[in-house]
């Protein structure tokens, strides 16, 4: 048996005859009254205190764009970077993903899918990672990069 301890818990009501329906981001379960006990809590309980907030206002992760001449401009459902590459590189946002952009330097990338928002950001990221030698790149915001110390010059 697999999936999230959501998709279990689910599964497991609807295998007892609890018809379970989405109404504008809440759940709503009908037949619960021979549902005994208060085994729903205890399992839902990890879930329970920042569900609802999550579903209105989604998840976020934020990234910081550092190096001269690093920007982007949102066109669309498109995001145009100029990282230091010969061309411009364009990312494609997938939908149910919104992304804000502050300062050309600043983006936002927010969603209701925790999964979804997560891999976007980690795939903005992969443009152009933060190097550790001049610390440049896309980061995310308060990431801590460790600064290597570059060759000495021997002479």
């Amino acid at each position: 048996m697999g999936g999230t301890p959501v998709t279990r818990l689910v599964d497991a009501l609807l295998a007892r005859g609890v018809r379970v329906s989405l109404v504008s981001l809440c759940a709503q379960l009908d037949g619960m009254e021979e549902f005994h006990g208060d085994r729903l809590s205890v399992y839902m309980g990890p879930y329970r205190p920042d569900y609802r907030s999550r579903m209105t206002d989604g998840f976020k992760r934020e990234l910081d764009i550092v190096g001269v001449g690093y920007r982007a401009e949102l066109k669309g459902k498109q995001v145009i970077f100029a990282l230091g590459y010969s061309h411009a590189v364009v990312f494609d946002i997938p939908p149910g993903i919104d992304v804000a952009i502050d300062k050309q330097t600043h983006i936002t990338v927010t969603g209701v899918d925790r999964q979804l928002v997560g891999q976007v950001a980690a795939n903005i990221r992969r443009l152009r990672k933060p190097d550790p030698y001049k610390q440049k790149g896309v980061r995310y915001t308060g990431e801590v990069l460790k600064k290597k110390a570059g060759k000495t010059g021997a002479k």
